[in-house]
């Protein structure tokens, strides 16, 4: 019986994009453990294939990190000792470090770990992968895992997924008549350099709804008053903090297009099939991090002086890099978009 361990301890978007590889181990798994972070744990359990998500809060991945405490790392050792591991795959972005976790995995008693790394890692990865950096985080976590001996199973082509038994009816209002496309409008973003400007997002509401279209305007339970303001006046339904993951994850799923920026709900789009129309910051390539293996556009100056700083507040004045995107232009990419589904939509119940 083989017990594998797949680690990705940052965010939501990075655990959706790991999906692919994590598929791939679990093809060649009894049993499948994710360890992820408490930002991407809701992400983990919509997995396919993962039988068992451990949480655990790492110092050196972590955007916020706490200090090191030797107790915590114990009671991490601990747990996965008790779990006796065949193997463990760390995943990480390029410029994220696994060797720590590795020693994690090491002190744990786990006999065999791989992981992608610059840095000479001595005795602790057995499989040491080095890739160039233009590869999309799905192909590179892919090829990690092959590397590591996984494989995905036949006619499986390494596009994003949920499990789709994990997502409820997207229960929207009443109103809104279930066979009726509708456009979804995600303006949070879990890092402020990466957002489009509200009043941006309050007039495509307004255009797409003078246009016939239905509009759908969803955020987390702290971007209310964001959500609020988008919607107000265009007659756009706002389901701000009115979902969880999974039930976001169903209304992006029965969507005809999402509009979004650089964050974790734009690979929870992807991963449930829907066309994304991607507002994205340079401050991370959008060769590695855009919207992967569903019909998309991405907007927004891919020139500007913020490429690759991985900025979280824009370092330029006036943002140039977003606001240099009209509301007009996301207009045409919706309606060039429009009917583009790779996926099985997500219809609520009509009884």
């Amino acid at each position: 019986m083989t017990r594998t361990l797949a680690v990705r301890l940052d965010s939501l978007g990075d655990v959706l994009v790991t999906e692919p590889a994590v598929r791939a181990l679990a093809a060649g798994s009894d049993h499948l453990t994710l360890l992820a972070g408490p930002l991407g744990r809701a992400a983990a359990e919509l997995l396919p294939g993962v039988d068992e998500v451990l949480c655990w809060r790492a110092p050196w991945i972590d955007p916020e990190p706490e200090p090191v405490r030797r107790d915590d790392v114990d009671d991490l050792v601990a747990t996965l000792a008790a779990r006796r591991f065949d193997r463990a795959v760390v995943f990480t972005s390029f410029h994220q470090s696994p060797l720590p976790t590795a020693l994690v995995l090491r002190l744990a008693g786990v006999p065999w770990v791989g992981a992608i790394s610059e840095d000479y890692p001595g005795s602790l990865l057995d499989v040491r992968l080095r890739l160039p950096d233009d590869l999309p985080e799905p192909e590179r976590a892919l090829a990690l895992a092959e590397a590591c001996g996984a494989t995905l199973p036949a006619g499986d082509t390494g596009t994003l997924a949920t499990d789709p038994d994990l997502l409820p009816d997207p229960h929207l209002d009443p109103a809104l008549d279930p066979g009726e496309d509708y456009v979804v409008l995600h303006p949070g973003t879990s890092v402020p350099a990466r957002a489009w400007p509200p009043e941006r997002f309050r007039e495509l509401a307004t255009l797409l709804s003078a246009s016939g279209r239905c509009v759908v305007v969803t955020g987390a339970p702290d971007e209310v008053a964001l959500t609020g303001f988008v919607a107000g006046g265009s007659g756009a339904l706002d389901l701000g903090g009115r979902t969880d993951l999974p039930g976001l994850a169903a209304v992006l799923g029965g969507a005809d297009v999402v509009v979004v920026g650089n964050t974790g709900p734009a690979h929870l789009a992807a991963a449930v099939g829907t066309p994304v129309v991607s507002l994205f910051a340079p401050t991370v390539p959008a060769v590695r991090w855009a919207p992967y293996g569903v019909p998309s556009t991405v907007l927004g100056r891919q020139d500007a002086p913020c490429r690759g700083t991985r900025a979280r507040t824009c370092p330029v004045p006036g943002h140039p890099c977003l606001s240099s995107v009209t509301a007009e232009d996301v207009l045409h990419a919706v309606t060039t978009l429009s009917g583009s589904r790779t996926g099985v939509r997500v219809r609520r119940r009509t009884t």
